[in-house]
């Protein structure tokens, strides 16, 4: 009997409680209403010992989601699964793989340092009914922490540091790398501004399967692991933490696979920088800013890109100038051209070493060129591309590689003739890698495949032969003929003087005078 008392009286405060509630919205005056909410909430406080802290999706301007918020939701993914009662589920992009993540008004309990503390989500929808195309996106969600007061300082000054940092993480590890290139520059603005394009990146090249000697291998791989752990040790050298590698050697010897290893190694992003696409050195400096952190900033076969050979043509241009004066066609040809790049050898050596180089942090410039020799030495110099890579001509080392990766072999007994071949003949991976790759089906696709290398190599030796003969036999009739013309030259200057030493010889006859003749044997 008593046990029903309580409940009706139960029941009766909460309607009470209900009806006031109802009073309230309906009649006291909304201008009055934060105050009251101020000091409830003040009255409260000193009954209720815990602390609250709100992060919302979005910022005030709605643009952009709240990098905080990313990152808390990163972290919180990551213990959801097996503390949350309700989730959401999504499949990431160009992946099989599930997200799991709290759904709304769902709570879980984390612990740090011996300290518990509580995190839910929720979502508030406008108190105003507003016609939207797209209610979803009206909706405000956030992350509310939650813990006690005499905690505030580690978690306000150790524990979200800690958040974040781990938040971000994460998302590294878990997001998916994309391959970048720089759009023109009619679409940097408006709406749907873009300054870049992505497609996944999804090649597969390791270093394991690259065809080089394992020694530069492993160099290579030590030296851009040491760049990845080396944050505090640039920054106390006083150096932005990037570093250049000039990547240099004939077509076909794996260049572009290079880089494609060392995103997969590093877990970096690609940026493909298409400088005939860039108008000017400030558009250049506008995609270097656009770029982020723990990234490859790719510029391939520079020397076709740009005139930044080094090779000063002022004297040309102003020559060219002045011919295209009274030609109004040619002066509207160089119009047209003037409106092309005008990117220049200081725009790019700003953009790799310069101030805004330092906009970012944990990124790699790479340059990649088949003819070294050609590049200005400013631009390839030490400090702008640390380090100098040559991929040179397949040797056997490297072929054994190929073999392995192509054919699953590590010895066959044509390996012997290969490698001898290879010492004497020129040939580039891929050009290897293509006369390894079975054509056809057979009982025994390992020899057919070395069979037919082995043909490959012997026709590029006799191709190289028959060019070198060519080229000497070439060489030979030049020389030929640069030294009968300096001989017809040296007959001419003969027969000048004699002809001349006759006239002054005829000169003498007729007036009586001697010629007198200096120290250099000339004749006045």
């Amino acid at each position: 009997m008593a046990m029903s008392e309580m409940f009706t009286q139960l029941g009766s405060v909460a309607a009470g409680i209900m009806f006031l509630w109802a009073m309230f919205q309906q009649y006291f005056p909304y201008e009055l209403r934060p105050h009251i909410q101020k000091y409830s909430q003040k009255l409260v406080s000193f009954v209720y010992p815990y602390i609250q802290i709100t992060f919302q999706e979005y910022s005030a301007d709605r643009w952009r989601r709240s990098e905080a918020y990313v990152a808390i939701q990163d972290y919180l993914s990551s213990n959801s699964s097996s503390r949350a009662r309700r989730l959401k589920a999504d499949i990431i992009k160009d992946s099989q793989s599930v997200a799991l993540s709290m759904d709304d008004h769902e709570e879980v309990t984390d612990e740090f340092q011996g300290v518990k503390l509580w995190w839910d989500s929720g979502k508030s929808s406008p108190k105003t009914q507003i016609f939207s195309f797209y209610p979803a996106s009206d909706e405000k969600r956030y992350y509310r922490l939650t813990f006690h007061k005499r905690n505030r300082d580690l978690i306000v000054g150790t524990y979200l540091n800690h958040v974040i940092k781990e938040g971000k993480a994460i998302a590294v590890r878990k997001r998916q790398r994309k391959l970048f290139t720089n759009n023109p520059s009619q679409n940097w603005y408006g709406y749907k501004r873009s300054v870049w394009s992505h497609v996944p990146f999804e090649h597969p090249a390791t270093f394991e399967t690259l065809a080089m000697e394992s020694k530069k291998k492993e160099e290579i791989v030590t030296d851009l692991t040491i760049f990845r752990t080396r944050k505090q040790y640039y920054s106390k050298i006083g150096k932005a933490w990037k570093r250049g590698y000039l990547l240099h050697g004939p077509p076909g010897t794996g260049k572009s696979s290079m880089i494609a290893a060392m995103a997969n190694l590093l877990n970096y992003d690609i940026y493909d920088v298409e400088l005939t696409s860039v108008k000017d050195n400030t558009e250049l400096r506008k995609l270097l800013i656009e770029t982020t952190s723990k990234s490859i900033i790719v510029i391939e076969d520079i020397d076709c890109s740009l005139d930044l050979t080094g090779q000063r043509k002022k004297k040309k241009k102003e020559e060219e100038k002045e011919e295209s004066k009274d030609d109004p066609l040619l002066m509207k040809g160089k119009e047209n051209e003037s409106k092309e790049s005008k990117v220049t050898l200081s725009g790019l050596l700003n953009f790799i070493d310069g101030l805004w180089s330092a906009c970012g942090e944990e990124r790699l410039i790479v340059f990649t060129t088949n003819h070294v020799e050609k590049l200005d030495p400013a631009l390839i110099r030490r400090g702008r591309m640390d380090k100098h890579i040559e991929l040179s001509y397949c040797c056997f080392e490297a072929f054994k590689v190929l073999a392995k990766n192509y054919l699953d072999i590590d010895s066959h007994n044509l390996f012997p003739s290969i490698e001898r071949l290879l010492g004497e003949t020129n040939m580039t991976p891929a050009d290897v890698a293509e006369n390894l790759m079975p054509k056809s089906i057979t009982d025994d696709p390992e020899t057919a495949c070395l069979e037919d290398l082995i043909q490959a190599i012997e026709t590029a030796k006799e191709e190289a032969r028959v060019k070198a003969e060519k080229e000497a036999k070439e060489k030979e009739e030049e020389e030929e003929r640069l030294k009968k013309e300096k001989e017809a030259k040296e007959k001419e200057e003969a027969a000048g003087e004699v002809k001349e030493k006759e006239k002054t010889e005829e000169k003498v006859k007729e007036n009586g005078v001697v010629p007198t003749v200096k120290e250099n044997g000339a004749v006045s």
